[in-house]
Parts: structure tokens; C-alpha cells; sequence
């Protein structure tokens, strides 16, 4: 019973980050910015941030 909010957290941190990760390799694919005023380097690592935090998430069951 105390693995399913790991399990939630891991869930939506991983879609947020793998979300996240594919719109900035669209964008960048048509060389258009990813969001107003951001670079598509800071996306990048908010989406690897994302992504270890799922695995931590994941491996803390």
C-alpha cells in the first residue's frame, strides 16, 4: 500500500518528461522555438529532471 504513490509520482513524472522530450525534438525538428522565450537546451534538462525522477520513483517500490 505505500508503493502506490511511488508508483503515481513515477507514472507522472515519466509521461511529463517523456511528453516533454518529444514536443522539444518536434520543434526543434522544424526549427521553431519550443516555447516563447525558452531554449530548447533548459527543456532538455527539465525533461532529463523529469525522467530520474520517474526512475527514483520507481525504484524507491
Amino acid at each position: 500500500m505505500e508503493s502506490v504513490p511511488a508508483v503515481f509520482a513515477g507514472t507522472v513524472f515519466g509521461l511529463f518528461g517523456a511528453g516533454l522530450l518529444a514536443w522539444t525534438g518536434a520543434r526543434t525538428a522544424h526549427r521553431e522555438p519550443v516555447a516563447y522565450g525558452a531554449r530548447p537546451v533548459t527543456s532538455v534538462v527539465i525533461a532529463a529532471g523529469a525522467l530520474a525522477l520517474a526512475v527514483w520513483c520507481f525504484g524507491q517500490i
